[in-house]
């Protein structure tokens, strides 16, 4: 593929950036009554309005183009089949077939890998159902009664996000906790809420190796055997989530209660594989169908809808837009209901381990940027918070607000709170409030004329500051399997514009080798490697101030 800035479309896009960059949103919208239905598009239980975005007909247009000049229906059509688009590790990307509902057979290596995932998804509710219906008992025959996973990154964050949002369909019985932290206070504080009498562990890690989760996993199994005192008693307690049949034999865990999946699940993109375990036990079996045939839906509409009505596309050329036009290194992900409060910070892992990369599929440097910085939190506790900078600051930062349509189970009142300020935000984002309508609001208010003047400037919005505003019809299962599989495919479609692997991670790598080397020394152990002054003082000021 050629350099992204030498394709036709993208000098296209140069030339119609250079007259199109300083036109003002609000003009836009009072000269096109018809803007805010043309830049509109649904799917399933998801509506997305991207009509308060910098664009016009020909952007799209051009945008489009660029798409198909960048073979993107090709790629996308490759990753669905299994092509091994993931070229440094030489493996296929197939989360798409965790959830695929049809009866077609994908192969990779000559074997249908859809007879596994079957297999594996079998393996999931059989033993769901067991701890659900309290068939599975502890090592005193008591009922399970809390889940402790134990994973990090792709192995928490997902599933975490996902039990966390879908908390009202859970099981009564049952209380749910994550552990990714390898700072002792996060698993020290879920110990002293369970009981090993009734709490079952899952180890979250596809090595069985991975240095957080291991430390965390071999500390609960040590307090566990300090009241079972029988290590047999580990199997009724622990199952694991992996690939590497004889650690987890090691550790106690009989391997009948190991959860296969494979190299082709990315960590980021596993929630539907075995590491959902911990959401199949909580929401049960017919949930987490729900959850995998809304991201079959959105699957399926990324597959076979026209770009111009594709909403992962859609999203994805709105990024690049900014990014690579208008010099915008951030994105903010903006929910407005409580049972999103993660979603951000899922998102955040998802899309900048996805695109942080420096070079193209070929090894050469890019020349252009990649992979916006994501970030956000929830909506309303952020207008109080870091909104002032978002309105008035000199960066331009585009936002996806999100929020539910259904008001079923808000307080009375509270949710029509809730949307008039998502409405507001994303229309004063668009507007903002010129110099003269700022002057003649405070001469009416009863300041004079130099006190009008010399106070105006600081109350001007410049506005034009673009927003998506994606309404979900109500928080469940299904729409919440079509929400992820959105960002999911809106990160690849970029990844594909800039030429660029958005499925391997290479740059975790060094900061964990590294730290192998310290942990030696400060241990106690001899040196292995030389480090730099700074490196050497830390470690000197730890080890004096642990001496005694």
């Amino acid at each position: 593929m050629k350099s992204l800035k030498l394709l036709n479309s993208y000098k296209n896009l140069e030339k119609h950036f250079s007259k199109f960059k300083n036109l003002h949103m609000k003009d836009m919208f009072k000269n096109d009554p018809q803007r805010a239905y043309r830049y509109f598009v649904q799917m399933g239980g998801i509506r997305l309005d991207y009509s308060k975005n910098r664009i016009n007909d020909e952007t799209l247009e051009i945008l489009m183009a660029l798409a198909r000049e960048c073979e993107l229906k090709e790629k996308i059509f490759a990753m669905f089949r299994g092509d091994k688009i993931n070229t440094t590790e030489k493996r296929p990307v197939l989360h798409t077939a965790l959830r695929n509902k049809s009866s077609n057979s994908i192969i990779v290596d000559g074997k249908d890998i859809m007879q596994d995932v079957k297999k594996v998804l079998t393996k999931m509710e059989e033993f769901s159902n067991a701890i659900r219906s309290g068939a599975w008992l502890g090592y005193t025959n008591q009922i399970i009664t809390d889940i402790v996973n134990i994973g990090i990154g792709g192995s928490d964050l997902g599933a975490l996000m996902v039990c966390k949002a879908l908390k009202n369909f859970a099981h009564p019985r049952l209380n749910m906790y994550f552990v990714s932290n390898v700072d002792g206070v996060q698993l020290q504080g879920v110990l002293e809420k369970i009981h090993p009498e009734t709490t079952l562990f899952i180890v979250a890690s596809k090595t069985f190796s991975t240095q957080e989760t291991l430390t965390n996993a071999f500390t609960a199994r040590k307090w566990f055997l300090n009241h079972a005192l029988n290590e047999a008693f580990i199997a009724k307690h622990f199952v694991a989530v992996s690939t590497n049949k004889e650690a987890v034999k090691a550790f106690g865990i009989n391997e009948d209660n190991m959860f296969e999946f494979w190299n082709w699940v990315g960590g980021r993109y596993s929630l539907w594989s075995s590491i959902g375990l911990s959401i199949m036990i909580y929401l049960g079996k017919e949930n987490f169908a729900s959850l995998l045939e809304g991201a079959y839906l959105m699957d399926q509409h990324f597959y076979n809808e026209d770009f111009e009505n594709n909403l992962p596309v859609i999203l994805a050329l709105l990024g690049i837009w900014y990014i690579n036009f208008f010099d915008s290194g951030s994105h903010l992900i903006m929910p407005y209901d409580q049972h999103l409060r993660y979603f951000p910070k899922f998102i955040q892992q998802l899309d900048m381990e996805s695109n942080g990369k420096q070079v193209c599929q070929n090894g050469q440097k890019v020349e252009y940027d990649t992979g916006a910085i994501i970030w956000g939190d929830m909506g309303i506790n952020a207008q109080h918070a870091f909104f002032q900078l978002l309105h008035q600051g000199t960066h331009l930062s585009p936002i996806d607000l999100i929020v539910s349509l259904n008001k079923k189970g808000n307080l009375p009142g509270h949710h029509e709170i809730l949307l008039s300020n998502v409405f507001a935000q994303a229309e004063a984002f668009m507007r903002g409030k010129n110099y003269d309508e700022v002057y003649a609001e405070l001469i009416q208010q009863g300041l004079n004329e130099e006190e009008a003047k010399k106070l105006a400037p600081h109350k001007v919005f410049t506005g034009n500051r673009p927003s998506n505003i994606l309404l979900i019809d109500e928080i469940c299962p299904k729409n919440i399997g079509s929400l992820i599989a959105l960002y999911e495919h809106k990160i690849f479609v970029q990844g594909v514009i800039w030429n660029i692997n958005s499925f391997d991670q290479w740059g975790v790598e060094l900061g964990k080798e590294l730290a192998k080397n310290i942990l030696n020394e400060l241990q106690g152990g001899q040196k292995l490697k030389k480090h730099d002054s700074s490196t050497e003082h830390l470690i000197k000021i730890y080890k004096e101030f642990n001496s005694n």
